[in-house]
């Protein structure tokens, strides 16, 4: 199959928004608590199809939680700590910009982590991750997977683009030189806590349009909601009796260039 064309990815995209919206209100109406954690390659399109989720929801309902490395305090908690907060109550949506998993990814190939502390997580994630759900959170983890010929042509993008630039690190530098060790431990991530409970699902990303609109609609297809009825609403006539305006002229105005 080719690339969408663009015209077809946004009708498509705007359908699923809508959809977004009425699961959205459905959230907020039955108490659901919602906890959606997307990790994968460096590049490989997570920050993209969060971005399309959130973008027509009201960001009291829907948040993201990218937390950046951990204080010197917080590394000395218990691991899951500081993502416990994080955790949605009733009526909220949360996506994980990276989670928990950073412990099985980044922090054991680049040596953040003991192999100690390394193999703890293995063995207690599972288990976290059966506390979360048995207490109603819905947890819905995604793994994008990006091949290495187009991890490098958008890591040159993000070099050679001044509004992207700020997106590459010199961990990404890293990524890149230890391909293979983050591979190996992709793979024993997902032998330990690719469960029956919690499963992973894998989105292919080389295409981020393609990408985006099977994640959103794989999203919606978890979990079974309801359009709202919204009652039916008559704006009232505006009453300015009594008002005077203020002169114009008084206020200060940003220059209109455009």
């Amino acid at each position: 199959m080719g690339k969408l064309k663009k015209d077809t990815y946004e009708k498509e995209l705007e359908l699923l928004q809508i959809e977004l919206v009425k699961l959205q209100e459905w959230v907020k109406k039955q108490g659901l608590k919602v906890a959606v954690i997307f990790e994968g390659r460096d590049a490989a399109g997570k920050g993209g199809t969060i971005k399309r989720i959130t973008e027509p929801l009201n960001p009291r309902v829907c948040q993201v939680v990218a937390l950046p490395a951990p204080t010197e305090k917080e590394k000395t908690q218990w691991y899951f700590q500081r993502y416990v907060c994080h955790l949605p109550s009733a009526g909220e949506i949360v996506l994980f910009d990276r989670s928990w998993y950073n412990r099985a990814g980044v922090e054991k190939v680049m040596g953040f982590c003991s192999d100690d502390e390394y193999e703890e997580f293995l063995r207690s994630c599972p288990e976290f991750e059966r506390m979360l759900i048995r207490s109603d959170i819905i947890l819905i983890k995604y793994w994008f997977s990006v091949s290495d010929e187009e991890q490098e042509k958008r890591f040159l993008e993000r070099i050679n683009t001044p509004v992207k630039r700020w997106k590459f690190s010199p961990m990404d530098l890293e990524s890149r030189n230890r391909w293979a060790e983050y591979s190996e431990a992709k793979d024993r991530m997902f032998a330990y806590t690719d469960t029956k409970q919690s499963p992973w699902w894998v989105v292919r990303s080389d295409d981020k349009k393609k990408a985006r609109l099977n994640c959103i609609s794989h999203f919606l297809s978890l979990i079974p909601y309801e359009e709202i009825d919204y009652p039916p609403v008559e704006l009232p006539e505006i009453n300015k009796e009594g008002y005077i305006r203020s002169p114009i002229d008084d206020q200060s105005h940003i220059p209109e260039i455009y």
